[in-house]
């Protein structure tokens, strides 16, 4: 089984090279998109009137309620179809991107990130204390600057773990691109499947890729984690130094 495992190493290292690279990218601009996405969605969630909740309510209830499979096959089945049989598509100049299933499941992961993502900063929002949302509004700072100064900031102070976990969960999520041909990492192993007959050589193979990545972005995130609490900690500082009493 070893020299199986070099020689799928060793033969079809490129396609999992290029696996690699096509995963890491789905990744990261899923999750850069799906963060900028979230923003206003979590907003509208904290909103205390119903109506500005309603859409994103639906929207996170959709995307986190229904299998990330089923979205990726109606994106690309369904909406993909729907185009496709659009009078004149086939001879307009978008025919060339609106063909490629690279579309669809970026698109499909970006929307999915965006609902688990937006739902996690809802609870950080509220969860900020109301002592320094009304001092700051006492201070005279418009909303947007309040959300901007105070309330983001302690967000993801107290959301990063949760937020990290989730581009974990989206990482592992690109490996259902392979389903609508998409050769990312796991893609790659089914194809090397189907070329050598050796499937727990090439799983392994896949796998040990994903545990690599996921490794370097636990300790990316930690750092980032550990500098968001060194931050709070010197904020505190600052309080109690502030509003400690007057020496003689």
């Amino acid at each position: 089984m070893f020299e199986d495992l070099l020689y799928v190493l060793g033969k079809y290292d490129s396609w999992l090279w290029n696996g690699f690279l096509l995963t890491l990218q789905l990744l990261v601009i899923a999750v850069f998109f799906g963060t900028l996405l979230a923003i206003p969605l979590a907003v509208a969630r904290s909103s205390k009137k119903v109506w500005i909740q309603a859409f994103p309510f639906a929207f996170i209830y959709f995307f986190r309620g229904t299998p990330l499979i089923a979205q990726l096959f109606m994106m690309y089945y369904g909406v993909g179809q729907l185009v496709a049989n659009i009078d004149g598509i086939q001879d307009h100049w978008t025919w060339t991107y609106l063909r490629d299933p690279y579309w669809y499941c970026l698109l499909t992961f970006i929307l999915n990130t965006a609902a688990y993502i937006a739902e996690i900063m809802r609870g950080g929002i509220q969860n900020v204390p109301s002592g320094e949302v009304e001092a700051a509004r006492a201070c005279g700072m418009t909303p947007f600057t309040t959300y901007r100064r105070i309330i983001f900031p302690r967000m993801w102070q107290m959301i990063w773990p949760a937020y990290t976990n989730d581009v974990i969960f989206t990482l592992k999520a690109t490996s259902l691109a392979s389903t609508v041909t998409m050769m990312e990492l796991t893609g790659a192993a089914r194809k090397i499947v189907a070329r050598t007959a050796l499937p727990y050589e090439a799983f392994i193979s896949a796998g040990v890729i994903y545990l690599i990545i996921v490794y370097f972005l636990t300790f990316g995130f930690k750092g980032i984690e550990r500098y968001l609490r060194r931050s709070e900690r010197r904020k505190d500082a600052n309080k109690i130094v502030v509003t400690s009493p007057a020496g003689p």
